[in-house]
């Protein structure tokens, strides 16, 4: 009898720490589960939908800064946005410039420099002056005019009216639209609102239009635009 107690109480002590072990095993795998899942989705909880695409999508963070003493960033490519030359084996080549900035012409943007290209590039005026000729209401930050420019065949579009969202036509439509025979070069300003347009002695085909903005401007050392290829 004294025999099966002692063997009784060997079981139950057995069965007792098995329960514990059980137990504390249980614990860790839960907490193992919280710390390596739980970060995980509250961090995809948070991360914006990337499915979501407007219904007008634009052209974003279209900024570029061309120098004027720079042998490459003082001419640029609207076709990748990048600077329009590159130096190769201890050469500078030209590979795409739309737009050149002070070589040519001192404290100017210089259009169709290249190749057969040909260009127009015509300042629309400042913001302000935008508002006044076209009599449209801006809104903070005074945006709107510049952001509303589109094109429609050959003609440019301005904002009319900001609430009904209707558009007019520009009168300079038809000097950037007319037939160019060699390049066009203009002052660049600071808060002017610039409108260009190259195409191709070779290529009927070819036709690139852009507009832009000039964001800050330091007379001799460098220009900052905003630009936007118009389709």
């Amino acid at each position: 009898m004294q025999v099966e107690k002692s063997r009784d109480r060997r079981t139950m002590k057995c069965l007792v720490v098995l329960q514990i072990c059980a137990a504390v095993v249980t614990m860790l795998l839960i907490s193992t589960f919280y710390l390596t899942m739980y970060p995980s989705n509250k961090g995809k909880k948070h991360t914006p939908s990337t499915n979501i695409v407007p219904s007008n999508p634009i052209q974003k963070d279209n900024i570029a800064i061309l120098y004027a003493i720079d042998p490459i960033g003082h001419s640029f490519c609207f076709r990748d946005g990048q600077y329009g030359e590159e130096i190769t084996d201890w050469t500078v080549f030209n590979r795409c410039s739309d737009l050149d900035f002070n070589s040519y012409y001192a404290g100017n943007f210089t259009v169709g420099i290249e190749g057969g290209r040909v260009g127009t590039i015509i300042d629309l005026g400042s913001r302000g002056d935008l508002e006044k000729k076209y009599k449209y209401q801006e809104t903070v930050g005074h945006g709107q005019g510049y952001a509303s420019i589109h094109r429609t065949n050959k003609t440019l579009l301005i904002l009319d009216n900001y609430q009904s969202h209707t558009f007019q036509a520009m009168d300079e439509s038809a000097a950037l639209f007319q037939d160019a025979s060699s390049s066009t070069t203009v002052a660049a300003k600071l808060d002017h609102v610039y409108a260009l347009r190259i195409t191709d002695r070779y290529d009927g085909k070819f036709e690139r239009i852009v507009k832009m903005l000039v964001i800050a401007y330091h007379p001799n050392e460098s220009v900052t635009i905003r630009w936007e290829v118009l389709p």
